[in-house]
């Protein structure tokens, strides 16, 4: 399908015609793909280039849901010895690609009353609700501490513009670091497009979701690599451990398990003399596909993405570390 949509995008924009936007996970489904992990965008941009087409804004950066257009690829692209390098977009890690930044907030008007306001906060479990006039215009917020505050101090509360306190509200195009420091202080901000358009509120509980999501892949490689390395110690000397080795790697010292890479303790076990010094009594093949495996999803999990892995990527990850913490209980490593 990609080639027939490639094909057909570079002669419009040859004749001059402006193809029709698609959305990031549309053009992801083009080539057979549900997220954009390191190795499907290396295949989309030689795929792009090869028919010197650009998307904009970049679909690695775009929130996986938001619309892209197609462009003729600029000429800034050097090939040298055969090998064409192309200059890589900005990798900052923006706000404007998580989910919540992407949803339009509920808000209310400035003279709606305190008890409209409490109603809708409590109706959805809200913390905070912005007070808008437009989607474009902000005029404040009100949380259940700006609320609070004036009760205590017997001021008047009786329209949401009574209560509301000053907005925090940052760009989309700001990084995800920028909006982590308003987060800590305010619990939440607003997201604003280009265009002024709010679209959409990030909460400290959206943070906390996001980086749980792309955290846990890197708690369970990281448990994996350990669960390996604690099998492998101690039972191979210097010339075995060298012997597993990555072709190229002549130059690089290898003393201990430690200073092998995770793909080298693969070629270690895939030896059959070698998986014998375990003395595990479980099938090699088998164990040797399934660690196979983990170490194409690690390969993907160190690349960073925050669309986060399939869902079966990140089970296969949960099940493998369960099965050497199970190996580990019943004193087999």
């Amino acid at each position: 399908m990609a080639n027939d949509k490639l094909t057909q995008i570079a002669e419009q924009l040859r004749k001059g015609v402006v193809p029709p936007t698609e959305s990031v996970r549309t053009f992801l489904e083009w080539f057979g793909a549900e997220r954009r992990g390191y190795k499907v965008v290396q295949d989309i941009r030689a795929e792009l280039s090869a028919y010197k087409i650009a998307t904009d804004p970049d679909f690695e950066y775009q929130y996986i849901d938001n619309q892209i257009a197609f462009k003729t690829a600029s000429p800034s692209e050097a090939e040298v010895e055969g090998i064409v390098e192309v200059e890589a977009p900005d990798p900052t890690y923006r706000i404007g690609r998580l989910e919540p930044a992407n949803k339009p907030p509920t808000s209310v008007k400035p003279d709606h009353t305190i008890q409209q306001v409490i109603t809708i906060m409590l109706s959805k479990d809200y913390s905070q609700l912005p007070v808008m006039t437009s989607p474009r215009e902000v005029k404040g917020m009100v949380t259940w501490k700006s609320i609070g505050s004036r009760l205590a101090l017997k001021r008047p509360c009786i329209t949401a513009k009574d209560c509301m306190e000053a907005a925090q509200i940052i760009s989309n195009e700001e990084s995800l670091f920028s909006a982590i420091r308003i987060i800590a202080s305010y619990d939440y901000v607003l997201v604003q497009a280009h265009d002024k358009q709010i679209t959409g509120i990030v909460t400290a509980s959206d943070f906390n979701e996001q980086f749980r999501k792309l955290a846990e892949p890197f708690l369970w490689v990281g448990e994996i690599e350990n669960g390996i390395r604690r099998m492998l110690l101690g039972k191979f000397n210097p010339t075995e451990l060298k012997g597993a080795k990555a072709p190229g790697e002549d130059g690089r010292e290898v003393e201990s398990v430690v200073d092998l890479t995770f793909g080298e303790y693969i070629r270690l076990i895939q030896v059959q003399a070698n998986w014998d010094k375990l003395k595990i009594e479980i099938d090699r093949n088998e164990f040797v596909a399934r660690l196979d495996r983990v170490g194409e999803i690690r390969n993907d999990v160190m690349h960073f993405d925050s669309d986060g892995l399939e869902q079966a990527d990140l089970e296969t990850l949960r099940e493998f570390a369960s099965f050497l913490k199970r190996l580990r209980d019943v004193g087999a490593v």
